[in-house]
């Protein structure tokens, strides 16, 4: 099952979560297979998605755009953040530059498992 994508802790928490009302308004899980195992575990307590609880992801990966998923999410550029990463390595080995803070800024992407706040 896709809850089998949380660690037992984090099903179990979910359930939790899900048992003990008022609902959260959303859950904002640390990543899209996180997210999918948390709508599935609110499935099988009958928790409607988004109707009941709003749910997004994180990483914008390929499973959460199929058809039948749809889960809303935060996309990053990985293209830019690598090229970044590897122009910032190579700074440091020539250079003794000091930290240097780079933001990719993030992209919201919104797909049917999130509504308004009930």
């Amino acid at each position: 099952t896709l809850a089998e994508a949380l660690p037992v802790e984090d099903q179990a928490a979910a359930t939790r979560l899900l048992e003990h009302p008022p609902l959260p308004t959303a859950v904002f899980a640390f990543n899209d297979r996180c997210a999918l195992g948390f709508i599935d575990v609110a499935i099988r307590a009958g928790v409607r998605i988004p109707q009941d609880v709003s749910v997004i992801g994180f990483d914008d990966s390929p499973l959460a755009g199929l058809a039948h998923v749809d889960l809303t999410t935060v996309g990053q550029d990985t293209a830019q953040l690598a090229e970044l990463a590897v122009s910032r390595a190579v700074e440091r080995i020539d250079t003794t530059s000091g930290r240097v803070d780079l933001v990719c800024e993030p992209k919201l992407v919104v797909r049917s498992s999130t509504a308004a706040p009930r």
